[in-house]
This record gives C-alpha cells, structure tokens and sequence, in this order.
C-alpha cells in the first residue's frame, strides 16, 4: 500500500504539475440593486465579461484570451462589426448549446450563425432576467463620421439585470441619442481617439447620465493616449470612476 501511495504520488507531481490551469483576468464585483452580485471580468480593450445569477454573458469577444478556460456563454452582445469587436472565431469558442447572440445589423450580415438582430430602439430579453435595449452608436465630430456612420446603425445596450442597468456604449460619441438616455446605473464608455470620445466628451456623457460607476474601457492600441488621470478628474463631482486595464 505504500509502494502504491508513493507511486502515485510520483504520478501526480509529473503529470498533475503539467495540466494547464485557466488563466485568471481582473475582475470587480458591485451589488445589483436587488442585492445579487454583477461580475465584470476585464480582458482588454472592448472585450469584457459579465457574471450574474449563474449567467454568462460576453460583450464583443475578441482577442488571444484563454477563452477555452473562461466559462462557457448563455449570451453574447456584438456592437457592431469592426475587427476590435467581432470575432466569429471566438465566438464560437464561447458558444454552448443555448448561447443566444446579439449584434447588429452589419454584423448579423458577417456572421453565418443564428442570431438577434438588434437595431438602435430594439429591445430583447434574451434570458430569464435580463433585458437588453440597443442604442444609437456613432460619430459627430467633422472628419470622423466615417469611423462609425448613424446610417450603420452601430449598436450600443442598455443591459438591465437584477434592477440595475449597464450601459455599453460600443464606439460612439456624446451624440444627442446619448445624451438622452435615462436611468443609467453603470456606464462602460469608450475613451480612445480619433475614433471614439475624447476627455470631454466622456465627461459630458458622465454629467448628463450621472451613473453610479464608471468603467472607461476601449482605450490603448493607438498612437494617441488617453489622459486617463484628466479623466478622473472630470468626472469626480458626478460618478465614482474605476479604471481597470485595458489596453
């Protein structure tokens, strides 16, 4: 029994050591207004996850992530179809018997997949508890309209779950859609230039929605950097800001 016990700890320590662990991203948890815990996991850029309730849900999945180790998808929440937001192939890697996908217009074009189509207005309630509504996702400012067309019809959601709503707002900027949205308790707001917000324009998009948090995200990977410590500053009288990385 001894020689056994030794034997296969040897076993063990040569192959146990080997096994692949999955690899751990940054995470925050807040208290959804009914009590129960919203899980953000941050991997970079746009890309992030949301944990509620037993429930998985990714926006824009894309990237060299250990996504075969990260939890499998009840849904997935594509804003529109640049290659720093849709990846069929991880997509797929996420996908489970059951994962509902949403994205809009262009990308339910790119994508051979059944999936809702979600136009700026649409509302879906995708699963049980959860509510997600499009919104408009585009560009104002003279010479980057291309970037992201209103004519597009880019998308980004009003995600409620447990009685609190997150707002993503994809690639767009402090346009008047925006501006007018209501009852906002998390905004994730995109901060990188020329293509999406600038300070200010991040800053007025927290003035008018005063959410309880703040996540800048979609920032980094292009020459000009964000001055994310000017952004704190902006939005202090109005939010609580919490930076993770996401370069």
């Amino acid at each position: 029994m001894k020689k056994l016990f030794i034997l296969m700890s040897i076993f063990s320590t040569l192959f146990g050591c080997c096994k692949k662990s999955a690899t751990t991203y940054p995470q925050d948890i807040v208290t959804a207004a009914d009590g129960s815990q919203i899980t953000f996991t941050f991997y970079a850029h746009a890309s992030f996850g949301i944990a509620w309730n037993d429930l998985q849900l990714y926006i824009d999945p894309v990237g060299e992530f250990d996504w075969d180790n990260q939890p499998k998808a009840d849904a997935i929440l594509v804003t529109h179809s640049h290659y720093d937001h849709l990846e069929i192939a991880t997509i797929e890697r996420l996908q489970k018997e059951g994962t509902v996908i949403l994205c809009d217009k262009t990308s339910a074009e790119a994508f051979e997949h059944d999936c809702i189509t979600m136009l700026p207005g649409a509302t879906s309630q995708p699963l049980e508890g959860v509510t997600v509504k499009a919104t408009h996702a585009y560009n104002t400012t003279e010479g980057h309209t291309d970037f992201h067309p209103a004519a597009r019809e880019d998308c980004g959601y009003l995600i409620t779950l447990g009685g609190t709503t997150i707002y993503v707002a994809g690639d767009t900027e402090d346009n008047e859609a925006v501006l007018a949205l209501k009852g906002v308790d998390i905004a994730f707001l995109p901060v990188n230039q020329p293509y999406t917000m600038t300070v200010e324009q991040a800053a007025n998009v927290v003035k008018h929605l005063q959410p309880k948090l703040f996540y800048p995200y979609h920032y980094g990977q292009v020459e000009q950097k964000t001055d994310l410590e000017a952004l704190k500053a902006a939005v202090a009288d109005y939010t609580e800001l919490r930076l993770f990385p996401m370069e």
